[in-house]
């Protein structure tokens, strides 16, 4: 998934990008409110992780101006202001999620694996097509029950269609989930993992719907 990170201290704000990365996420990193609205407005993401303290204001009006705005975005709140009303305010504001500082990395992943998940409508933890299954925690994948060995970027790739339920996903869509801003796409990176995949799974498990993108083939 896609996660937007948005933290004024550095030491930290470097720390969320490398841990989240080990967790399965793509990052982008912001340290201001202008920033953080600036990204929200020109790309997607699949969660957000705001701090109410920034430089340039509170996270707090950012979230409030982006539920005004209709962005349904799932935001969690993690922050140093962690009395039960602060609490009770950032819900209240609009946040899916609070957790204050300090944390544990392991839980935040979580936490934030779980608003994406509700954001998405899914009940479940375990995304599944047909014989195949996938585990975001674990960072696991199966099919027919037995092990199945993806590079990260493959996983990437291979979650993203699997949570659009046979819904096509775009080239542009699939490379969102695979580079961050300071990481450079190559030209044929979607191809080649999809190629890849299909090796793994059959040709038949990924259809490609010329000039729109990807989807996974043949009924769930």
């Amino acid at each position: 998934m896609r996660v937007l990170v948005v933290e004024d201290d550095p030491v930290l704000l470097d720390g969320l990008r490398v841990g989240l990365g080990l967790a399965g996420a793509t990052c982008d990193v912001v340290s201001s409110c202008g920033d953080a609205e600036a990204a929200l407005a020109t790309s997607a993401f699949d969660a957000v992780v705001l701090d109410r303290m920034l430089p340039d204001g509170c996270g707090l009006d950012v979230l409030k101006r982006l539920r005004a705005g209709g962005d349904r975005t799932p935001i969690l709140l993690l922050t140093a202001l962690d009395d039960i009303i602060d609490r009770i305010d950032g819900l209240d504001a609009g946040a899916d999620d609070y957790l204050g500082k300090p944390f544990d990395l392991d839980e935040l992943a979580a936490r934030i694996r779980a608003i994406a998940r509700r954001g998405a409508g899914r009940a479940s933890a375990i995304l599944a097509w047909r014989d195949v299954t996938l585990d975001p925690a674990a960072r696991t994948a199966a099919r027919g029950g037995a092990p199945l060995a993806l590079s990260r970027r493959e996983f990437a790739v291979l979650s993203t269609l699997m949570e659009r339920r046979g819904a096509i996903a775009s080239r542009a869509e699939i490379e969102d989930r695979l580079y961050g801003w300071q990481e450079e796409v190559e030209s044929n990176a979607v191809e080649v993992h999809v190629h890849h995949l299909r090796a793994k799974l059959g040709r038949e498990a990924i259809e490609t719907v010329r000039g729109l993108g990807y989807r996974m083939g043949g009924p769930a």
